[in-house]
């Protein structure tokens, strides 16, 4: 039985549809579930491990250091003493310990310019309560701003390459702020209730 032209055309294309399918979302799938088990994550040290942090950038220094009591928990050290924004510094220390890197680019130390990493918009040193000491160096972002190049715990390792990691651009977004934004916010003082002056009674006349 010979089918129609029309039929014929409709079958190739159900056909390769239906292969179409099979490669994006089982293949594919595959692959993509592959690449994300595959990205390795920054730093291996938890946020309780966390005694203080220096976060430097174009605009300013500054240092924070846990605070002893439960609120805050962090405290701001230097350019000012006061107690810091734990919101935003919770929101830094969540992409040091739970950031992962997408892939690591083996780099020549004299090309490192190019991934902007000899003048970071940001370096971020951070002390362990163990003493123990680790580096974050954030250069630019690439074409499209999908990521930022990085340098973590800056090492030359035998074969005289750096490796370069490619990081979130949520890095950018957290240390990139005015000294105000680590600041605590201010509770704004509620008006207290002016209380009720008792009106003389006026005297009846006899």
């Amino acid at each position: 039985m010979k089918l129609p032209k029309t039929t014929l055309i409709l079958v190739v294309l159900a056909l390769g549809l239906g292969g179409f399918v099979y490669f994006y979302e089982i293949q594919g799938a595959t692959q993509r579930q592959e690449a994300k088990e595959n990205q390795q994550k920054i730093f291996s040290f938890a946020e309780d491990d966390v005694q203080a942090l220096t976060v430097k950038t174009a605009k300013l220094t500054l240092n924070l250091e846990r605070n002893t009591q439960p609120n805050p928990k962090w405290l701001l050290k230097s350019p000012v003493s006061e107690p810091a924004n734990d919101a935003i510094v919770s929101y830094l220390m969540d992409l040091l310990v739970k950031g992962k890197s997408d892939r690591t680019v083996p780099t020549p130390p004299n090309q490192l310019g190019e991934f902007g990493l000899d003048k970071p918009q940001a370096t971020i040193d951070i002390k362990l309560k163990n003493q123990k000491n680790h580096q974050i160096i954030l250069g630019k972002s690439n074409f499209n701003r999908s990521f930022i190049y990085a340098q973590v715990d800056p090492t030359t390792p035998n074969n005289g390459n750096i490796n370069v990691l490619l990081v979130s651009t949520d890095f950018e977004n957290a240390v990139n702020r005015e000294l105000s934004e680590w600041k605590q916010p201010q509770t704004p003082v509620q008006p207290q209730p002016t209380p009720n002056t008792p009106q003389p009674t006026p005297t009846q006349s006899q």
